[in-house]
Formats: structure tokens, C-alpha cells, sequence
């Protein structure tokens, strides 16, 4: 691991504990058993969703792309803004925006997922 993540991990003490796990080439950055961040060669990427991508549209920060299949693929985690390095607060404040969105993220795949149960459980039997 290098010294970037520490790094990081040290600008976001003051919200609290955040752990990091290799992952395709990078680390996937963790805060209270959720994912809300990755690092890819030594830059920060904040999870976003349809409620804070906003801020990083208008900084004109963009996403993370990785090329699959001859094709470029996008995720939902943006580059971190600058000032996320040299304010610790600042760093804070994107972080949990980030951590809220894969908070919302996590909570839609949980209501999506009782609902598919919901569904099988009244499902009429299927004929003999």
C-alpha cells in the first residue's frame, strides 16, 4: 500500500474510522462496513449517486472510467475535488456526501431485493 492512502485515511480521522481493501488494481475505501470511496493509482474517487453528483458535475470533476471489451465504462465514483487535500474538514464533508450515497445505494438493492421476495412468496403455483 502506499502513502496515499494513509494519507487520506489521516485527513478523514475526525469523522472517524476508515478502512481500505485491495481491490481490481486499487482499494475500495470503507466507512462503517460501507463503500464510499476507491483509490486507482494514487487518486481518490467519492461514490456519487443522482443527489450529489451535482457538486462534482460543477466543478467539472469526472468519473472513474475503465475500458472493458474495447468499450469505456463509467462508475458512479467521481474524482475527489483538490480541496479535499489540503482541508481536513473539507475532505470530511465530501466523504460523507459520498458515504450517504452508497448509504441510499445500499438501502434501494435492500428495499428491491424484499420485494422480489414479496413477489415470489405470492406468486400463484405453477400448473402440473
Amino acid at each position: 500500500m502506499s502513502d496515499f492512502i494513509p494519507f487520506v485515511q489521516e485527513l478523514l480521522e475526525d469523522w472517524g474510522t476508515v478502512s481500505a481493501r485491495r481491490m481490481f488494481g486499487g482499494h475500495g475505501l470503507y466507512h462503517e462496513g460501507l463503500m464510499f470511496a476507491i483509490v486507482m493509482n494514487q487518486q481518490l474517487f467519492f461514490k456519487a449517486d443522482a443527489q450529489n453528483r451535482p457538486e462534482f458535475e460543477a466543478l467539472g470533476l469526472t468519473p472513474f472510467t475503465f475500458s472493458m471489451k474495447g468499450k469505456d465504462v463509467a462508475l458512479s465514483y467521481w474524482s475527489a475535488p483538490e480541496a479535499v487535500f489540503d482541508d481536513a474538514s473539507e475532505a470530511v464533508r465530501w466523504a460523507r456526501s459520498a458515504w450517504d450515497a452508497a448509504a441510499r445505494g445500499h438501502l434501494a438493492k435492500a428495499l428491491a431485493r424484499e420485494k422480489a421476495k414479496a413477489r415470489l412468496k405470492t406468486r400463484p403455483p405453477r400448473p402440473s
